[in-house]
């Protein structure tokens, strides 16, 4: 049984920073004590001047496999993911086919465990027909079930409210749900095709994807799991009005509505448009700045519980191309790490409100089990962190399969040395 020692360390966990050394057997963390001798360990890794955190838990990326796998694939994201200081994911349903099945559920099992370097977990997909295969779904096996309210990349919208008030009245797992409303979308979309027909600007993606669309159908959602007493996780939250919804005066273990900011919703926003064009087109939309620091602000103040990717990949090729053909959605899994590090550079949050985000909370809300602390006992699932150690991301240090991300010419002041 290999055994690892990391020496002179600053821990970060559970709201505290303090120096320790961290012994590591097989696969758990076996000790964590103020000086622990070199002769436990096969292998030291001297931490100085570094901080050691729990590994990222994201729960929310797409990985493209099966079915689109010249995007992307569980082995290559799962390497940028770890690159990045992210040790476990959560995928999504939307690849071809769709997992709206426990076979095809299943499948994706199966490649993970073939091939990802990092722990896994796939979401169940809801449809508007699938209701008896969603409801066969293992509890203790997937994260949850995810519910597209708003077409996205796929054809998984959910739009019937028959359909709807069944899942939040029978499913007894987390629904986490994709919150925009389609005839909102489609009402605006009708609106810039007549004003500039297909060569609607970029800029318009937030117009057309509006604060009115994802407001009506977030607020829907909150409504249905309030009625049913659902456990619902609304994800990529993208607008100031939307915080509203949630509350920040309950323990996150006892919240059965919670919430999720990216990554692209905090660092973005629309005057980023001019510049980087379709490479920062999600759904939902970058939208103002005012929503882009009010979302922060309620990472910060607990309304919003985790923080994390829905990275995306497309092929430069795909992204490149006119408004309404271009994908929505971009790689961001390596870098939403030294990304949440750059703000705690620029005052504008703690390292320890970084890991609660980031590595404790997704734990809790996910029942994660033995992950994402630094505990005797857990899993060894950890990120060593150099503050003080700057690097600017090009395409010859991206690892995500696509080969671009929306961050080309960032220096980020923080770097993952170890996972």
């Amino acid at each position: 049984m290999k055994s690892i020692l990391i020496t002179n360390a600053q821990l970060i966990n559970e709201g505290k920073t303090f120096s320790s050394d961290i012994l590591i057997k097989g696969e758990f963390i076996h000790k964590i004590a103020g000086e622990i001798s070199a002769s436990e360990a096969d292998k030291v890794i001297d931490a100085k001047g570094a901080y050691v955190l729990p590994g990222v838990i994201d729960d929310q990326v797409h990985f493209r496999e099966p079915g689109l796998t010249h995007k992307a694939n569980i082995y290559t994201e799962s390497r940028a993911a770890v690159a990045g200081g992210v040790t476990s994911f959560m995928e999504m349903p939307n690849t071809v086919p769709n997992a709206l099945t426990q076979e095809l559920l299943e499948q994706k099992y199966e490649i993970g465990k073939n091939t990802s370097l990092a722990n896994y977990s796939f979401f169940m997909g809801a449809s508007n027909d699938n209701i008896d295969e969603v409801l066969k779904t293992p509890k203790d096996k997937v994260c949850g079930v995810k519910v597209f309210m708003g077409s996205s990349t796929g054809n998984m919208l959910v739009d019937n409210e028959k359909t709807l008030e069944n899942i939040f009245s029978k499913v007894d797992m987390l629904i986490a749900t994709h919150c925009e409303d389609e005839a909102t979308i489609r009402r605006n979309t009708e609106i810039y095709k007549e004003k500039y027909g297909e060569e609607v600007p970029i800029q318009c993606h937030p117009l057309i994807r509006s604060e009115e669309a994802c407001y009506k159908s977030s607020s829907m959602a909150v409504a249905l799991a309030k009625k049913y007493g659902a456990q619902l996780h609304i994800l990529h939250i993208s607008t100031a009005k939307e915080l509203s919804l949630f509350d920040n005066t309950l323990p996150l273990s006892e919240k059965k509505i919670t919430a999720e900011a990216c990554i692209h919703h905090m660092w973005f926003n629309d005057a980023d448009y001019a510049s980087k064009g379709t490479l920062i087109k999600w759904n939902p939309a970058v939208k103002t700045k005012t929503d882009q620091e009010a979302i922060l602000k309620a990472v910060i103040d607990g309304r919003i519980d985790v923080v994390a990717t829905d990275h995306a990949p497309h092929t430069l090729e795909e992204k490149s191309s006119t408004y309404f053909k271009a994908p929505s959605g971009g790689p961001l899994i390596q870098h939403s790490l030294p990304a949440m590090l750059e703000f705690y550079h620029q005052g504008k949050i703690t390292l320890e409100q970084v890991v609660e985000k980031m590595c404790h909370n997704p734990a809790i809300l996910f029942n994660v089990e033995k992950r994402g602390f630094l505990r005797e006992g857990y899993y060894a699932d950890i990120a060593v962190v150099d503050t003080n150690r700057p690097w600017v991301v090009d395409k010859g240090n991206i690892l995500a399969k696509c080969g671009w991300s929306p961050f080309e010419g960032q220096t980020f002041k923080s770097s993952i040395t170890h996972t």
